[in-house]
């Protein structure tokens, strides 16, 4: 494996780590937006340029900034004052995070002995997939697009009776 492969592993699990850890909302949702675009570089890495493309826009580009924004206008975004930047239960989120890890690589090592040794190479392009999702999957996807403009709205309305309330 390349160095750059375990740069960009590196980064995505320090990412994950960090939202993991950290206390402040708008600090692990910015790390979660690390997470993302490790993991979308690794699949561009892996020459998925499909899968990583869709996951810098799908991820990187709405979701991890809905979050984001959804964050600051529901809540505040300062630390709390109980000492320190990691959460309490920092020990156990790191001692499940570690079983869970555990028993994914005991999973995959174990499917290894399962997988073909030729495979083919799939005959669909990019351009295709595009091509199906503006033509015949068009209207899921706008749906899609509606129901995320819907959540905004929806966190937009709370923050503002939550603001009013206050006053």
């Amino acid at each position: 494996m390349s160095f750059v492969f375990w740069l960009l592993a590196a980064i995505t699990v320090a990412g994950g780590l960090a939202a993991v850890l950290l206390k402040n909302l708008v600090h692990c949702a910015l790390a979660l937006t690390v997470v993302f675009t490790g993991l979308a570089l690794l699949f561009l890495q892996l020459d998925a340029q499909f899968a990583g493309f869709a996951q810098i826009l799908v991820y990187v580009g709405a979701v991890a900034i809905l979050v984001v924004f959804a964050i600051l206008l529901t809540r505040s975004s300062e630390t709390p004052k109980d000492g320190g930047v990691f959460s309490r239960t920092w020990g156990a989120g790191l001692v499940i995070a570690a079983a869970v890890f555990a028993v994914l690589g005991w999973a995959v090592l174990q499917s290894e002995a399962g997988l073909p040794h030729e495979t083919s190479v799939p005959n669909v392009t990019v351009q295709q997939i595009g091509e199906a999702l503006m033509g015949r999957y068009v209207l899921p996807l706008e749906i899609v697009a509606l129901l995320l403009t819907a959540a905004m709205i929806g966190a937009v309305i709370v923050a503002m009776h939550e603001k009013g309330d206050a006053k």
